[in-house]
């Protein structure tokens, strides 16, 4: 069986042709993930949404072109993605206790704070949805901007402008609270 023949079935959707591909490249692309990584069990999760990527993308595989750098750009762009929950996930802190360690670290009036949240919490309520998803996104997920324009699929351009609109309009809305 040749190598070409191998990526047409597996074009074509074939079981036995995927048991074939996972079996020649699951341990290399293994110690790719491992390389980014750093981590066994984070390396075998990112080949594993590698391959289940794959197998969706079968049929737009082109079975003229080698098979393993499409492979290995999957299984990079999900250590990537692995790596970027982690971090997310690792540096998440609830808010309640962040809150709690915040006031007593700095004696601060716990219900002035409330008072600040809500305040905050309106005014991101008064905002266009999109905008205010935007906002949520960079500032309480902390996405970057092309990440929301990733996550979102719409231009760069609209995230940057949604982005200024939703921050002149929150600097209006929350005028009152630098006075005081």
């Amino acid at each position: 069986m040749t190598t070409q023949t191998l990526e047409y079935r597996f074009h074509q959707g074939e079981e036995t042709a995927f048991s074939e591909i996972h079996r020649r490249y699951a341990a290399p692309m293994f110690t790719t993930a491992l390389a980014l990584l750093g981590d066994r069990e984070l390396a075998a999760e990112a080949v594993q949404q590698a391959f289940v990527q794959a197998w969706r993308g079968a049929g737009a595989f082109d079975p003229g072109r080698e098979l393993k750098p499409w492979l290995y750009a999957i299984v990079r762009r999900a250590a990537i993605d692995v790596h970027r929950r982690e971090h997310r996930a690792a540096s998440h802190v609830p808010l309640d206790e962040a809150w709690e360690e915040d006031t007593r670290a700095c004696g601060a009036d716990p219900l002035e704070d409330v008072w600040y949240a809500w305040q905050v919490r309106k005014a991101l309520a008064a905002l266009h949805p999109d905008e205010r998803l935007v906002v949520e996104l960079a500032y309480f997920q902390g996405y970057s901007q092309s990440e929301i324009s990733a996550a979102l699929r719409i231009a760069l351009g609209t995230v940057k402008s949604r982005t200024a609109r939703a921050q002149r309009r929150l600097a209006g809305l929350l005028s009152h609270l630098r006075t005081q």
